[in-house]
């Protein structure tokens, strides 16, 4: 896996009914985009190193011109 600063991290609910899980990746502390990451949850807003597993996907930031 591989992200940039402002990237964002989706994880998918496992099993029926459970919500997916999103997350800012804030830094990026691997080599070449990849893990660790510091990222902020967006459900709760709290900052953590993640180590994102197979489930996990990342949805690339899109820079919109004001």
């Amino acid at each position: 896996m591989n992200a940039k600063v402002g990237d964002r991290i989706v994880i998918e609910g496992h099993h029926l009914g459970e919500p997916r899980r999103e997350c800012e990746v804030l830094e990026v502390h691997g080599t070449d985009g990849g893990p660790p990451y510091v990222v902020r949850w967006e459900a709760d807003g709290n900052t953590a190193f993640f180590f994102p597993g197979t489930d996990a996907s990342v949805v690339e930031y899109e820079h919109h011109m004001a």
